[in-house]
């Protein structure tokens, strides 16, 4: 009688660990996938960042470090980008990073295009910077699930007793998406 209780308490610990690491494998997944989808929107983003500059450089010539700043940015955004989807955490924080710097481009670009209604007023700049922001709230909406993707696989992997099986298969915590003080900063517009 004890063999059998000995053998159904190994059962019950393997079924245990094949259920745990099996929910942690799709908690990682569902990571990948939260930033595939933010992915998905940062493309359409550095899609309509050149349309956007080419629509404002001549009314711009002033305003060059600008253009150039937000295409720059575009470049490395869409370089780490690259990377971050076929590698790990660190290259997905450095996109994020970079997402950032981008980001905090475009909202001086913005700033700038609303300061002057001779530019604002065209047809093409208002299509594009409606279209602009119409993104950035599904980058936005996309974070947010992102966060949530990694605050249910964080949660997994350090708490008892998921946090055993974790540990022995290599499980590490993500980190989570945060904006910056740069990017919730208003940005300064000069009026040269």
């Amino acid at each position: 009688m004890e063999v059998w209780i000995a053998i159904g308490a190994v059962v019950l610990l393997a079924l245990y660990a094949i259920t745990t690491y099996n929910g942690l494998v799709g908690r990682r997944n569902g990571v990948r996938n939260a930033f595939a989808q933010i992915s998905v929107q940062l493309k359409r983003r550095h899609d309509l960042v050149p349309n956007l500059v080419a629509a404002v450089r001549d009314a711009m010539a002033f305003e060059r470090e600008t253009l150039e700043a937000v295409v720059a940015a575009r470049g490395r955004a869409i370089s780490a980008n690259e990377r971050a989807t076929t590698g790990g955490a660190a290259e997905r924080s450095a996109a994020l990073a970079a997402e950032r710097e981008l980001g905090a481009g475009l909202g001086r670009l913005l700033a700038v295009v609303e300061a002057y209604p001779e530019i604002r007023s065209g047809a093409h700049v208002s299509e594009l910077t409606e279209e602009l922001r119409s993104t950035e709230n599904r980058i936005a909406f996309a974070r947010q699930h992102y966060n949530d993707s990694i605050q249910s696989y964080n949660d997994r992997v350090q708490m008892f007793p998921s946090n055993v099986i974790a540990g022995m298969f290599g499980f590490r915590t993500e980190a989570f998406f945060q904006v910056d003080e740069a990017e919730t900063a208003v940005p300064a517009v000069s009026l040269r």
